[in-house]
């Protein structure tokens, strides 16, 4: 399922067993062919890695040193750097008084390694990035959600919200720097709303901007402590995954950090094929040809407002998620679309689309499913019908995670 990648992002902390996974990744492979063009690179969480001191640049060097002569290690196609990024680290001046200062120095001190391509992710006014030195380019880490919202939004402004933060990180970035965008499906430690087709909305507008745009970077595949990224090429595009915030595309593997109650249970590897059509398409600039009838359907496990005997509370922002099946269609032809929560449903929907890609959605019902019907010429041709889905009333735990399915 990964072939619509260039690869991952390895995304590190403090803690020692990291390095050996990402050992392990590099070890792995080594199994690809050599015609296989899948690549590696670190970004460095500085909200775990301390950063106060010079002497704190050692597990930069350390992941650096260790892995910049690998074939397998991404390097920026323009300067042939080795491409390093964070998450967060700008209140972070490794005893050099500065974020500005701090940086020049870990980039001058890993450059007397391999030369580095430094793209990182700071929270901090884009108009500031003309004073860092040290910055090859920028991620926009919050770009793939509505994080504007909030509950005293106007309900206009909540439904199919403006994702308009990358423009100013574009007109911040001159003399060639790189511009990473991100692109998400969800995210629920609080609500960054992920409805009205979250996923498939921002892929279409970064289709559109992938001009202005280097790499996407889909946050994300696993969600573990360590989580991979993926890279596709614009020249690249990458994705990382986050079991606790909900946003994982990928497969439900491995120890969790505490989020079992949330995640177990409610799959994401639907998303993989409706990844695979856009990534795609930001690649290579043109939409493939749908050669498969398919549904995609997603939807949150119970009522918003339904009460749970829970310890731990709602999500902060959980007004602003809507009780609706959001649903996706891949359609080789024009055909006839119904939705319902279950069969003998009085509030049944239908759809008449036309060939290609249709965006629609239906309101769910409390202790019932979800479903979708595509039918061409009087004949049912394929039908997404998750049996374990069900949008309970009474929650054990507060969950705002999606379950998300796939036609046949």
């Amino acid at each position: 399922m990964l072939h619509f990648s260039d690869g991952f992002v390895l995304n590190v902390g403090r803690e020692d067993w990291q390095r050996q996974r990402c050992a392990d990744c590099f070890a792995a492979s080594k199994r690809l062919p050599e015609s296989t063009n899948f690549k590696f690179f670190f970004s460095f969480d500085m909200t775990s890695i301390p950063g106060g001191s010079a002497d704190d640049i050692w597990l930069f060097r350390e992941y650096i040193s260790a892995n910049h002569k690998s074939p397998r290690i991404f390097r920026h196609p323009r300067t042939n750097g080795v491409v390093v990024s964070t998450f967060s680290g700008e209140n972070n001046t490794f005893g050099r008084g500065s974020m500005e200062n701090g940086w020049a120095y870990v980039k001058a001190e890993l450059n007397k390694i391999v030369p580095i391509y430094f793209i990182p992710s700071f929270f901090i006014n884009p108009s500031r990035y003309h004073g860092i030195s040290a910055m090859d380019g920028a991620f926009n880490w919050n770009g793939g959600w509505p994080i504007q919202l909030n509950t005293g939004t106007p309900r206009n402004q909540v439904e199919n919200a403006a994702l308009d933060s990358d423009q100013s990180h574009l007109q911040n970035l001159s003399g060639g720097r790189t511009f990473m965008a991100a692109v998400s499906p969800w995210f629920f430690t609080w609500i960054y709303r992920g409805d009205d087709w979250l996923y498939a909305r921002r892929w279409e507008q970064l289709i559109s901007m992938r001009n202005n745009i280097d790499i996407a970077q889909i946050i994300s595949w696993n969600g573990k402590h360590v989580p991979p990224s993926l890279l596709y090429q614009n020249y690249s595009d990458e994705c990382l995954l986050d079991y606790g915030e909900s946003h994982y595309i990928g497969p439900i593997k491995g120890a969790q950090p505490n989020s079992q109650a949330w995640v177990n249970g409610y799959p994401h590897e639907a998303w993989l094929p409706l990844t695979q059509y856009y990534a795609k398409a930001f690649q290579t600039g043109t939409y493939p040809t749908i050669t498969k009838d398919r549904v995609f359907m997603w939807a949150r496990p119970h009522p918003k407002e339904a009460t749970a005997g829970d310890s731990v509370p709602r999500p902060d922002n959980w007004q602003l998620t809507d009780d609706t099946a959001w649903v996706v269609v891949f359609a080789t032809a024009p055909a006839r679309i119904s939705v319902y929560t279950n069969e003998n449903s009085a509030d049944k929907k239908n759809y008449e689309i036309k060939a290609g890609v249709s965006k629609l959605s239906f309101p769910l019902r409390a202790d019932e499913g979800m479903k979708a019907s595509l039918i061409r010429d009087n004949k049912t041709v394929v039908v997404c019908n998750p049996m374990a889905y069900r949008f309970e009333s009474r929650p054990g735990v507060y969950n705002f995670n999606a379950y998300v399915a796939i036609s046949p």
